[in-house]
């Protein structure tokens, strides 16, 4: 195969010459038709615009990175040292309907006393709690 025997190749097709007469048919408006932004010699429009109509990024809704809130079940000490509980975990909690759902996050805080050992098996304890605990375990 040789150049000349290659039908409509791209790479012999003339470059359109514009503003060259009305009689080459790219002469006066130089195919860009009539009036308008994109008529002028830099028209600069930016990545999305649609000629003021609310572009697509905004009228489709937000989807990505949602963090979701992670929410507790607040237990204080002195709630937890009126149960008479010796475990606290999510069972214990449930069967006693101080939850709703086996999933439910419990997190104990350290507001009041506690008198007696207990054993805590719960998602989140704070220092405070903790310390409470353990001094009453020593006792």
């Amino acid at each position: 195969m040789k150049l000349h025997e290659i039908e409509n190749p791209d790479f012999l097709k003339k470059r359109k010459r514009v503003g060259r007469g009305t009689s080459s048919h790219h002469g006066k408006t130089c195919g860009k038709g009539q009036k308008g932004q994109k008529v002028r010699t830099h028209p600069r429009i930016r990545v999305g615009f649609e000629g003021g109509q609310t572009p697509i990024f905004r009228r489709l809704p937000k989807f990505g990175f949602y963090h979701k809130k992670t929410n507790f079940k607040i237990l204080n000490l002195d709630q937890i040292d009126k149960f008479n509980f010796s475990k606290i975990d999510n069972e214990t909690l449930f069967a006693h309907k101080i939850i709703k759902n086996l999933k439910t996050k419990v997190k104990i805080l350290g507001k009041g006393k506690i008198s007696r050992a207990i054993d805590v098996n719960v998602a989140k304890v704070s220092k405070k709690a903790l310390a409470a605990i353990k001094q009453a375990q020593k006792k």
